[in-house]
């Protein structure tokens, strides 16, 4: 189909697709505009990746604008949902408005009411019709990206029901469903009445196979040979021959430790490859790297890049990530190492991709256990890119014969797993029946029981009974949590205080009446808050047990309880270092601690700790890299776990006002403290822009203590602790102060004790009136607290 051909879009539309160097549409692009995709109709689209799921999802939303509506596009990640919004930008050319919306889950994004195009996360589309964003009911097209991960245990819920929500919210919504790996798409179209297009076209060929000794099979029985030289590794002899043909490589490992020693050896592969003119990029690259976090972690990977490789995991921070992936798709860097987060979205395409692990450690199966066919599929789908590779090929690795074997039956030749909700589980349920009464979806139990009928779950149960047996218990969870409020039929609230006998005339009666479903003012705002009820239980059990005011680590450790934290796992003899911890400050720890003789219990209770702990150094102004070394952890993971205790913090501060709790003000100093990184006399300071944790400290100690100081402190000291003219200027000038110029002022020593060094920074005398090495700041690396 030649997309002239095409009708219902913008005007300007296919001259903007033209100038992309599209004169004719995929054969599964035609056959989804065929199936109706430019006509309004459902439509569930299981292709390759490079198979241009996108444009399908383009057609409908731009035809569904110009017929008058509102089109929403929804993605699994925050990154994913950047990179679709720059793609989507190019259509205001043309009179398209485009917005994104990813955090912050109190707020309804009022603003979008005025976009076209609308990129969200599945979870910022739920916190949006839990907290009754009114242009919501204006959606015409909803496009759900990677549908396969309904699949996810802790993900899927949220954008199953989410689906479920906005049809019944608009039932003449069109919904396109994309995929690339769907074991059962024919499930998926029906339960959204939607046409299939099942496809596995693509528009370069892709060969899969298995590597065993010197030789590469493919699936199609032809081979290549690709020798071992002396002692290097499958995967360095692999990256070596596609390198030396121009292309580049993904090799998915199974843990970042691994991916981490990978890219290290794997930049003694593909440094010999580089241009001069690479490497003037890659150590500039590499500068970017060191500058957004001081790290070992960041150290490491600049190191790796400036020899043209790179690792890839959740450790690294969202920065780093991002420029690692635009220098491998600019094919500066030849090769990235990666865990298998790196497969679900991203368009991080290869010309070889080696997929050097396929099992992984699995808790539930106690050790290694085989990765899914999904899996390694959506890993598979990263090698070609069109226009750049003249092919692709995807690549497991096998130690023997009879592993080959087993590897082209298991994943060559496999289908992939079908897709099934994961509703049911009670975690995610009561979440959602919650969010589901709270918003108004359904005022009684059977309203509830139907509108869950209306979900993936319901259509592929087999077990009768399964969801309404669920449905209750987590109905009486929610009560007894004083959640939800039960009237009329029958329930647990029902039964006589002293345990009376109830006639059957009664129950009779009771039977009889619609059960209504209310949600209590704590249940309205546990919903908007966005928080797992189990969370907010915990929060308020601990706020309302308080005796005294809460410290900051009790606050802390009372947060990283929650399901809605990923608590640090203990290492090997971390239990006995946290046990003492706990012992000693066992008084500022909030809520029914366990025994310790309920191991699991005990041992949970002090991964808490830690996580606590971990938060608490962070407040106190511990520098970066310590906790990072401290904790065995990526910069990435620093900075998620400061996040997520920022929000909890934030949701716990509503909950004590909530129930009227006195530590109110105690919840919000620690949520600031930990929002910025600093101690408690700090707070004032990086209120001011430009004021991280880091530069409050030095203002601190320099004597200047609050904003108002800034606007009349000698300007000399502020730029000898400032450093720069232009930064101490623009911190100035946020503080308020008249004339923030820095023209003619030379830096000032504060006169306070405090050494300045020749580039402005300081070091504290020890009391030997040495410098402890310790206390130097390295200021030429930036914090997170100060941006």
């Amino acid at each position: 189909m030649n997309v002239e051909e095409l009708s219902g879009l913008p005007p300007g539309a296919i001259q903007h697709v033209r100038q992309e160097g599209i004169e004719e549409l995929y054969p599964p692009q035609a056959e989804a505009v065929e199936a109706g995709a430019t006509d309004g109709e459902n439509l569930v689209a299981a292709v390759p990746t490079a198979s241009g799921k996108t444009m399908i999802a383009a057609l409908a939303m731009l035809s569904a604008i110009e017929r008058g509506g509102k089109a929403l596009y929804i993605v699994p990640l925050r990154a994913l949902a950047s990179e679709k919004k720059a793609e989507f930008d190019a259509y205001e050319d043309f009179g398209v408005t485009t917005g994104v919306a990813t955090g912050n889950y109190e707020s309804t994004s009022e603003w979008l009411a005025t976009k076209d195009l609308i990129v969200a996360t599945s979870e910022k589309v739920d916190s949006l019709v839990r907290n009754g964003a009114d242009w919501l009911s204006d959606l015409t097209c909803v496009v759900s990206d990677e549908v396969h991960l309904i699949d996810d245990r802790n993900r899927g819920p949220t954008l199953e029901v989410t689906l479920a929500k906005l049809r019944q919210l608009n039932p003449g919504l069109q919904v396109v469903a994309l995929s690339a790996t769907v074991g059962n798409a024919d499930e998926i179209a029906d339960w959204l009445d939607a046409a299939l297009v099942d496809s596995d076209w693509r528009p370069i060929d892709l060969r899969t196979g298995v590597h065993y000794g010197n030789a590469l099979n493919f699936d199609d029985g032809s081979s290549r040979e690709v020798p071992i030289e002396g002692s290097e590794k499958q995967e360095a002899a692999l990256v070596r021959d596609i390198l030396e043909e121009g292309g580049s490589s993904l090799v998915f490992v199974n843990s970042r430790r691994n991916a981490e020693a990978a890219a290290r050896r794997l930049g003694g592969v593909s440094s010999p490859e580089l241009t001069d003119e690479e490497r003037t990029e890659l150590t500039d690259l590499a500068a970017e790297i060191r500058d957004d976090s001081d790290t070992e972690t960041s150290q490491d990977l600049a190191d790796c890049v400036e020899r043209g490789a790179a690792f890839h995991h959740a450790g690294l921070s969202s920065t780093q990530r991002s420029l690692v992936e635009d220098a491998f798709r600019d094919r500066l860097l030849k090769v990235i190492s990666a865990t298998p987060t790196l497969a679900a979205g991203v368009n991080t395409p290869a010309r070889r991709v080696v997929v050097r692990d396929w099992r992984r450690f699995d808790p539930s199966a106690g050790g290694m256990a085989p990765l899914d066919v999904l899996e390694v599929h959506q890993m598979m789908g990263r090698a070609g890119r069109p226009g750049l590779d003249p092919y692709g090929e995807a690549v497991l690795l096998a130690k023997s014969h009879d592993e080959s074997e087993e590897l082209f039956d298991r994943y060559v030749w496999a289908e992939p797993e079908d897709v099934r909700s994961k509703l049911a589980a009670e975690p995610a349920l009561r979440t959602h029946a919650l969010a589901t009464i709270a918003s108004g979806f359904a005022r009684t139990r059977s309203g509830l029981l139907e509108f869950l009928e209306a979900t993936l779950y319901a259509s592929q149960s087999t077990e009768a009974g399964r969801l309404e047996s669920v449905t209750d218990d987590v109905l009486s969870y929610l009560e007894r949590n004083d959640f939800i409020e039960r009237s009329g039929g029958r329930s647990g609230a029902d039964d006589d205080a002293d345990g009376a006998f109830t006639s059957a005339a009664d129950l009779a009666e009771q039977a009889s009446r619609e059960e209504e479903l209310e949600a209590t003012s704590l249940g309205h705002t546990v919903s908007r808050l966005y928080l797992d009820p189990m969370s907010a239980a915990e929060i308020v059990h601990g706020l309302e047990g308080a005796k005294e005011r809460p410290t900051a680590l009790g606050l802390y450790q009372l947060v990283s309880r929650t399901p809605d934290m990923y608590e640090l796992y203990l290492r090997s003899g971390e239990d006995e270092t946290f046990g003492e911890l706990y012992y000693e400050r066992e008084r500022e720890l909030l809520g029914d601690a366990p025994s310790e003789f309920e191991e699991n219990r005990f041992e949970d209770w002090l991964a808490a700790l830690k996580t606590g702990k971990l938060l608490e150094d962070w407040a106190e102004e511990t520098d970066e890299e310590t906790i990072t070394e401290r904790y065995k952890i990526g910069p990435g993971d620093l900075r998620g776990k400061v996040d997520t205790a920022e929000w909890l913090l934030g949701a716990a501060e509503s909950l004590a006002r909530e129930v009227d709790s006195e530590w109110t003000v105690a919840v919000r100093e620690a949520r600031a403290r930990v929002e910025h990184g600093v101690g408690e006399e700090l707070l004032e300071l990086v209120s001011v822009g430009g004021v991280g944790r880091k530069r409050a400290r030095r203002l601190y100690e320099a004597g200047i203590e609050e904003p108002a100081d800034l606007r009349t402190a000698d300007k000399g000291v502020v730029l000898a602790v400032l450093k720069g003219k232009k930064t101490a200027e623009t911190i100035l000038e946020n503080a308020g102060r008249e004339d923030p110029t820095m023209d003619g002022v030379e830096p000032a020593d504060p006169g306070n004790g405090t050494i300045l060094d020749s580039s402005g920074g300081r070091d504290t005398p020890t009391e030997s009136g040495e410098t402890s090495t310790d206390e130097r700041a390295d200021e030429s690396q930036s914090s997170l607290g100060d941006f």
